[in-house]
């Protein structure tokens, strides 16, 4: 058992408890090694019942689960220590305030902030429903989410989450009454349910009224605070519907609405609903006028492939969008979207959100019954898509580390291509460049962002990717500047930063030092136009010096001379 003063793992100083729960105890330690604070939480196995154990068991997936995220607003899990009775999580240490606190201090909080603060809850949710398979966080409310010092959000508690796998039942009935949709009391959520909750969310926060109290009795937002704009309220009545069919259907959906508010009000959708008549008057018109309905088919699939293929090679981002509701599992659409985006080299929440939305697993799956595709159509869209992400995803939520976002998104569209079954093994034309950039990410995974596992590494996983990365240095020739000088200034910074295992390993220095000097040669040769890929082209020269000096000196390292 853990006790305040002591030094815990022999590294962690226990300074205080700042929590305490029925099967586990919170405490703020001092990172000896790092100079950092972290919250060390303290559970224990099991307790006296079958509900102390489901808690305890909750309490270990919730640990497992978090180590394997990577988002600005969720606490990164440093390390998970097995202490036999107990097992200590050590996760980022959250200063700030709960939001159901604030509410209970201050009261209804003003519009504009709970959308701000709701717009950073749905980035987090849309992330989460992301992953494959799908988690299912099944407990958003106010006192889960903490407001940090900086104005940003943490999302905290993931006791009850879970990962989505369709047809099957939740095990168990968890959540929160008042936050939790109908379907969750009957044992079955799906990514709607936390759309559910995030409006009850909402409307506690505008309303300030509690929907867990026994007098609670529901009604819109406008009903308490007149002042509150109809959009908002249209957006958390669509939320709250009882039937998950009648809600929003993604997060990508509801983040629209939410930054664009106005355009949801009663007096845009009576606007709406006219010319949505209109439309149907023309198109009765226009079908009275049909030859026969087997002309009519061939005609309308002929319209519909010049307006596809029009707005799909427009340029223009809603256009593209809009080309791909008429075929949604065509890969050109999708490809034509992560063109746009490395284009314009603008890649944040909203165009994740967005690109989310039309490129998932269930995507694929339809994407490989379509005829109009192949398997090394799909594979050649997920190296694309997680080129993008490694090369220009930014969240822009203040995180310090946009490295390691990017490599835990672009991650899952490398490993689908390098593991899944159906697309293992194919030709393709970025084949081997895909493979270059699933072992560069696994590797930083595995062995750099938890620091636990560094020591796992061995001779031969160094080895390994060293040749990997000296083959894909040829391979990626006919990439863009951007992806390439990406692709380069990781492996340059990895082969720096990683020089003490590789000499303590008794890796070949030669090796490490030729792909180090090919590196360089190659981006000196990259013409690249853009301000980023400029940056990152001098950045390597800039580091080419330093860097091999380093290698060339690793030896001091283990002889007690200077670090460089």
């Amino acid at each position: 058992m853990i006790r305040i003063g002591d030094t815990f793992n022999g590294r962690y100083e226990i300074l205080k408890e700042i929590g305490h729960g029925g099967m586990s105890t919170v405490f703020l330690a001092m990172d000896k090694n790092m100079n950092k604070q972290w919250a060390v939480k303290e559970i224990r196995r099991s307790g006296r019942d079958a509900n102390d154990e489901m808690y305890s068991h909750s309490l270990q997936a919730e640990a497992n689960m978090m180590k394997a995220l990577d988002h600005g607003a969720l606490p990164h899990i440093q390390d998970i220590i097995d202490q036999g009775e107990t097992f200590c999580v050590i996760m980022d240490y959250i200063e700030g305030e709960s939001l159901d606190k604030i509410i209970n201090e201050y009261g209804a909080q003003p519009e504009q902030q709970v959308l701000e603060w709701s717009m950073q809850i749905c980035d987090v949710l849309s992330y989460l429903h992301s992953q494959r398979p799908p988690i299912i966080y099944r407990d958003m409310k106010p006192g889960n989410v903490m407001l940090k010092p900086d104005g940003n959000i943490k999302i905290i508690d993931f006791g009850i989450a879970r990962e989505y796998k369709q047809d099957m039942a939740d095990t168990t009935v968890l959540g929160t009454r008042g936050y939790a949709p109908p379907e969750q009391y009957n044992g079955r959520t799906d990514p709607r349910s936390d759309i559910y909750a995030l409006g009850m969310t909402m409307h506690h926060m505008l309303t300030g009224l509690d929907p867990r109290a026994k007098d609670y009795e529901y009604h819109p937002v406008r009903y308490w605070n007149p002042e509150i704009s109809d959009g908002i309220e249209a957006i958390i009545e669509r939320c709250v519907q009882p039937a998950a069919e009648n809600r929003y259907q993604s997060c990508a959906d509801l983040m629209y609405d939410l930054q664009h508010p106005e355009l949801v009000t009663k007096g845009h959708k009576r606007r709406q609903r006219r010319r949505l008549a209109a439309f149907i008057s023309c198109l009765a018109l226009s079908v009275v006028f049909a030859v026969t309905g087997f002309l009519c088919s061939n005609q309308a699939t002929r319209i519909n492939n010049n307006q596809y293929d029009k707005l799909i090679n427009s340029n223009i981002e809603e256009n593209i969008l809009d080309g791909i509701k008429i075929y949604p599992d065509r890969v050109d659409g999708v490809e034509k979207l992560v063109e746009y985006y490395g284009e314009s080299a603008s890649f944040g929440a909203e165009e994740n959100s967005r690109l989310n939305s039309v490129y998932s697993a269930k995507t694929i799956d339809n994407m490989l019954e379509d005829r109009a595709n192949t398997t090394a159509d799909i594979a050649e869209l997920n190296y694309r898509i997680g080129a993008l992400y490694f090369s220009y995803y930014d969240p822009g939520t203040g995180t310090l580390n946009i490295f390691r976002d990017r490599v835990n998104k672009a991650f899952q569209f490398f490993k689908a291509n390098a593991t899944d079954s159906r697309l293992e093994g194919l030709d393709y034309e970025h084949k081997q460049v895909s493979d270059c950039f699933y072992q560069v990410c696994l590797f930083n995974k595995e062995f750099i962002f938890e620091s636990a596992s560094v020591a796992e590494a061995s001779k031969s996983d160094y080895d390994e990717l060293i040749e990997t990365m000296d083959q894909s240095v040829d391979a990626i020739r006919n990439a863009d500047a951007y992806t390439r000088l990406s692709l380069y200034n990781a492996v340059f910074t990895l082969l720096n930063d990683q020089r003490p295992t590789m000499s303590q390993l008794g890796v070949d220095k030669e090796s490490v030092l030729q792909l180090m000097d090919k590196i360089y040669n190659e981006a000196v040769s990259v013409q690249p136009h853009k301000d980023g890929a400029i940056s990152l082209r001098n950045e390597i020269i800039d580091n080419y010096e330093s860097y091999r000096a380093n290698i060339e000196n690793w030896d001091m390292i283990e002889s007690g001379g200077d670090r460089k």
